[in-house]
């Protein structure tokens, strides 16, 4: 698929001096000119059934946001709004047509001219709805591609100069016994010193049997385990599933129950045997003080950040900035984007200078995702 300029159906929308004093100085300030974008579709297949706690994965629909100036379309910039099916808020039906309308009506004039992360998300928030998370994210980084010349950079770092790799979890995903135990395998022979399993979807005696085995082989000292139940748990069963995982030396897990229960989920992080990390108890919420108000209420030892689904990049420093008031631990990961989406997770990871292994590990899901400059080499995630 070719994310270069797109030629026809542009959206023109007028707007004036958006990059005065930056690098596009010499060829905008002080004239008035002409903003395009275009949204495009693009179904990812993957090369496997993914299966999670709520069904099996084979097809991921994104969409991709390209934004240039008329006079320049040579320069395009490109951000992709890639909605999780069954959790993203904005997993509508009408979700290409409601993106288009939002674009049409953005007022380019209004954006500032040296922009952070803060004005930029603040800009948007004018005219993106709360419900359309990944449409932010997306202009978020196209706008922030553009300004770096559209080469797919929106940080430079030692990342983006392919100077410095980002330490991931390997991802173990649901299925048979002998699938799950055959990604492990390969998994460990790349070298990675973390893995991450998801549970919740087969027989936990069988989910149990598979990581005892890991640990026979690996102590915790030499392989950091990691599980994500997306919510798979009953409040109920919780504790007495948490103590049994407790007792393979896991490093946390991930949602064990159900988003919006909150005074049980904070019952598990006060007496839990087992970090928790909150992953969906994040996505809709929105606002500094209701953010506080739901680390404070829960308190959790970490939180879990996909910019896809909590509303950009703005949004994820948020959290980040509170998860470090309050004394939280916090990781970024991926929501299954397009190396289009995933690019700009890792960028954003690589700036906050995170040791953590991060959970970037999704660009070699699909059959036909979008060529890239990333690479995973050994347990690292490079940009070269």
């Amino acid at each position: 698929m070719d994310l270069g300029v797109p030629k026809d159906k542009a959206c023109l929308v007028s707007t004036n001096n958006i990059f005065e004093g930056l690098y596009l100085k010499h060829r905008f300030q002080y004239s008035p000119f002409i903003m395009q974008f275009r949204i495009t579709h693009h179904q990812l297949d993957f090369k496997f059934d993914a299966g999670t706690s709520r069904g099996v994965l084979r097809h991921k629909d994104t969409w991709f946001v390209h934004l240039w100036e008329e006079s320049n379309p040579e320069l395009v910039g490109v951000g992709e709004a890639g909605p999780l099916k069954g959790l993203s808020v904005d997993d509508i039906p009408d979700f290409e047509e409601r993106i288009n309308k939002v674009c049409e009506a953005i007022d380019w004039s209004s954006l500032p001219v040296a922009t952070s992360e803060e004005s930029l998300g603040e800009f948007l928030d004018a005219f993106v709805p709360e419900d359309l998370p990944s449409l932010k994210f997306a202009l978020e980084t196209a706008i922030m591609d553009l300004r770096y010349g559209g080469k797919g950079v929106i940080y430079e770092t030692p990342f983006t100069k392919g100077e410095q790799g980002i330490v991931i979890n390997g991802l173990i995903w649901m299925g048979e016994e002998d699938f799950m135990a055959k990604q492990i395998e390969e998994k460990l022979a790349k070298g990675f010193t973390c893995v991450k399993m998801k549970i919740g979807a087969i027989d936990f005696e069988t989910e149990i049997k598979l990581l005892k085995q890991l640990r026979t082989q690996f102590p915790k000292e030499k392989l950091t385990l990691r599980v994500d139940a997306n919510g798979a748990f009953s409040p109920e069963e919780a504790p007495s599933k948490l103590a049994r995982l407790a007792e393979l030396g896991l490093h946390s897990i991930e949602q064990p129950i159900k988003a919006g229960q909150v005074q049980e989920m904070r019952a598990l992080c006060e007496n839990t045997p087992l970090p928790i990390a909150l992953d969906e108890e994040l996505i809709g919420v929105k606002g500094m003080d209701k953010k506080r108000e739901l680390l404070e209420a829960i308190m959790p030892q970490y939180i879990i950040l996909k910019p896809t689904l909590v509303g950009g990049i703005q949004e994820s420093l948020e959290w980040i900035q509170l998860a470090k008031e309050l004394n939280i631990g916090w990781w970024m990961t991926s929501a299954l984007e397009s190396n289009i989406g995933l690019n700009a997770v890792a960028q954003l990871t690589a700036k906050l200078e995170t040791t953590m292994p991060q959970g970037l590990g999704t660009g070699q899901l699909y059959h036909n995702n979008i060529p890239s400059p990333l690479v995973i080499e050994g347990e690292k995630l490079w940009r070269k």
